[in-house]
């Protein structure tokens, strides 16, 4: 049996930073509670604590947890199973 070779992690960087700097309200989400889908949008955020929190607008379990800090940002998704972010079409490039 032959091992599949692997990347290292830092590929993951222009991906990500993609995704991530798209609106995600308009990305979906599925409750990992639930199972409830919809847009993170309908999240209900309670800002009333040091970061954000996220709650599962059918069961109020939490989604999303985001605490910043001056140099960083912690982004909590483990009460979401995904988060689907609509993303542009990849357009083939044109011949010269």
């Amino acid at each position: 049996m032959t091992e599949m070779s692997y990347l290292d992690g830092n590929m993951l960087d222009g991906p990500l930073r993609e995704l991530l700097a798209v609106d995600l309200s308009a990305a979906a989400g599925r409750c990992a509670s639930c199972g409830t889908v919809g847009p993170m949008a309908g999240l209900r955020v309670y800002a009333h604590a040091p970061g954000l929190v996220g709650r599962c607008p059918a069961c109020a379990e939490v989604m999303l947890r985001l605490v910043r800090a001056p140099d960083r940002a912690w982004l909590d998704l483990r009460g979401a199973t995904y988060l689907q972010v609509p993303v542009p079409p990849t357009v083939p490039p044109s011949p010269c």
